[in-house]
């Protein structure tokens, strides 16, 4: 698909289909851009697989097209793998004055009517940003619930405290961080945050009062 390789001086609309397994069909879609009056050879298509992320077809349709172009798809979702991917990429389309549209969305999208279709782009921008700021509160939510259960946050600590000691007295001692990993089975890398844990939290924290 997509063959017509010249591109006329007026704004065409260009369309988008993707499939993210290759269990799914993408004819719902297809169909759903031919009824629109989209051409066979304006139409970029992608499949992917579990091996693959990459997504030749929108990298043809994204250079191909020039201002004033629309890209018409299903429903928006097909243009990235999630909300906050999506809604960059028709910013930055915006900024080229690359319009999108989509067919089938419940509040379906024109971003370039200046009516609804202009406030339904604007209404997913904001859900994307109150999800984000959801996801950072719960986040924040439950550090706090952990920590007043007196549980660690982060990631589990892989090696005893006995064995972190151990390793601090050799250090003191003059003994490599080769001979230290060998007696303790704890990783150079590892050794290297231990370590530096543990001088930072022996320092003195400045003159008693």
């Amino acid at each position: 698909m997509a063959t017509d390789q010249r591109h006329p001086a007026q704004g065409l609309e260009l369309a988008y289909a993707r499939v993210s397994t290759t269990k799914q069909s993408l004819e719902r879609q297809l169909d759903a851009l031919r009824a629109a009056g989209i051409p066979e050879t304006r139409i970029y298509v992608d499949k992917e697989s579990g091996a693959t992320v990459e997504r030749p077809g929108l990298t043809d349709l994204l250079a191909y097209a020039w201002a004033g172009d629309t890209i018409v798809v299903h429903t928006l979702d097909r243009l990235g793998r999630n909300l906050r991917e999506v809604l960059n990429l028709v910013h930055d389309l915006n900024e080229k004055q690359i319009g999108v549209r989509s067919l089938a969305d419940p509040l379906p999208i024109n971003t370039a009517d200046e009516g609804m279709g202009r406030i339904a782009f604007l209404l997913l921008a904001l859900f994307a940003e109150m999800e984000r700021t959801f996801t950072a509160e719960r986040a924040a939510h439950a550090r706090a619930v952990a920590e007043a259960a007196g549980r660690r946050i982060g990631r589990p600590v892989a090696h005893s405290a006995d064995k972190i000691e151990y390793a601090r007295l050799l250090k003191q001692q003059g003994t490599s961080l080769g001979q230290i990993a060998a007696k303790t089975g704890i990783p150079k890398t590892s050794l290297h945050r231990y370590l530096a844990e543990a001088s930072s939290a022996a320092a003195p924290s400045g003159d008693a009062q």
